[in-house]
């Protein structure tokens, strides 16, 4: 048995369909860095869009990053499930700069291979 890495699309559906404001569960590290590259991708295309009006770049930036903020924290938290952290610990990025690297070392490492108190291994195949 071993963990199935997600598509970019299943990634995507998943955070914003099916787990919109689910903080409860597991996320998989492929399922996590895949959400984090399509808001990047999100936000550049935006900017690419509007920029010739600020205004309207930053209404539109706004409401976007309002959409994705709820399933964007909902990951984060599961991400954190999935490596036996609480999702209590999301809140390291309140402090500048170490609350951040803390984050990302915990976000880029491997699943638990076994289940813990947050459910079983995601995508285990």
């Amino acid at each position: 048995m071993y963990q199935r890495q997600v598509t970019f699309q299943e990634a995507i559906q998943s955070a914003l369909l099916q787990n919109y404001c689910n903080f409860s569960g597991r996320a998989s590290r492929s399922q996590y860095w895949w959400f984090v590259l399509f808001s990047f991708i999100v936000s550049v295309v935006l900017s690419i869009v509007f920029c010739w009006s600020d205004t309207a770049l930053n209404i539109v930036n706004s409401l976007v990053s309002l959409a994705l903020l709820l399933p964007g924290l909902g990951l984060c938290v599961r991400r954190l499930h999935d490596i036996g952290k609480s999702g209590w610990w999301v809140l390291l990025s309140l402090i500048p700069l170490v609350g951040a690297i803390i984050l990302i070392i915990w976000y880029c490492q491997d699943s638990q291979p076994y289940p813990n108190e947050y459910g079983p291994v995601p995508n285990m195949v």
